[in-house]
């Protein structure tokens, strides 16, 4: 897959490609229906091409009003390879690019450098300015430009519409098998392996902790079952125990701290970039009176993820 972070990046002569827009956050089923799409349109003839963000806009335009990321920026680079996109640009979204009129972004990115055949879009899509750019103007625009345009219906469950918004909800509330069917996938966290307060050794339950800053979501504090992936280890998949929160049995834990024990493996993680793959919510957070009620429950808890994982 080819990507691009700046359209002055598209090679001259690029395409024709057959092209969807937008954020692609999780990249949910609804995302994906898009996909297929456009693979679709495209057949052999053209480049099926992603356009997307650094950033959500709104952490440019209403900060306060910006929610977390389902994914981190290389997270969803893999997840577009993966459904078969041929190339991605990837836009910074900056003040310039905020006040762009809507005709000028179809001249910059659409025609000049992306030479669009078709354009498949959400129905409800805006863009430009203020969100001046809708669908009628696309298609008057592809009309003088020769691209042809397909707004694409949103995908909808017996409850709701299927969106990032959702997914997060469910999430911040600990329903991952919930969350997982909507993102066609087990949530997870990637970041790097850091030293921690070695209290899982201690305890005989060696984790894996995360540093602060990783990417994606996480979910409520808790206890999962789920997978270590190490990508220092060819993506090797593992089965963990999965620790979400401050651990309130101790003091000075970091809030949201991700801790992984990987069942029946000793292994040297520190400096790893690991995913964190979460498939089932054990129980929530409790605060212990002492070391051996904490000691016994974590028995239970890795009996529990063996059973859920097959390991």
């Amino acid at each position: 897959m080819q990507v691009f972070t700046r359209v002055e990046d598209v090679p001259d002569g690029f395409g024709p490609s057959a092209v969807t827009i937008g954020k692609f956050d999780g990249l949910h089923i609804g995302h994906r229906a898009v996909l297929r799409d456009l693979l679709a349109a495209a057949g052999t003839d053209l480049v099926p091409t992603a356009v997307t963000f650094d950033r959500n806009p709104l952490e440019l335009l209403r900060p306060e009003a910006c929610p977390p990321p389902l994914v981190g920026s290389g997270q969803k680079l893999e997840l577009l390879e993966r459904a078969g996109v041929g190339a991605v640009l990837v836009l910074e979204f900056d003040r310039v690019r905020a006040d762009q009129e809507p005709e000028a972004f179809i001249a910059e990115v659409l025609v000049a450098a992306l030479r669009t055949r078709v354009l498949l879009i959400g129905d409800d899509f805006r863009f430009g300015h203020r969100g001046r750019g809708d669908v009628a103007l696309l298609r008057a625009a592809g009309l003088e430009a020769g691209f042809e345009v397909r707004p694409e219906p949103q995908v909808e469950t017996a409850a709701r519409r299927v969106s990032s918004t959702w997914i997060r909800e469910l999430l911040a509330a600990g329903a991952i098998e919930e969350a997982a069917r909507l993102l066609g996938r087990p949530p997870a966290v990637r970041g790097v392996v850091v030293h921690g307060a070695h209290r899982g050794r201690e305890l005989g339950y060696p984790t894996a902790n995360l540093a602060q800053e990783s990417d994606g979501m996480i979910p409520a504090d808790g206890v999962y079952a789920g997978r270590l992936i190490d990508h220092g280890r060819g993506r090797e998949s593992l089965p963990a125990a999965i620790s979400v929160g401050s651990n309130p049995t101790f003091t000075g834990v970091p809030p949201k701290q991700v801790e992984a024990y990987v069942l029946d493996r000793t292994l040297d993680l520190y400096g790893h970039t690991v995913d964190v793959v979460f498939t089932h919510r054990i129980r929530g957070q409790i605060a212990y009176e002492g070391i051996e009620p904490l000691i016994a429950q974590m028995a239970v808890d890795v009996d529990r993820v063996r059973s859920l994982e097959g390991a």
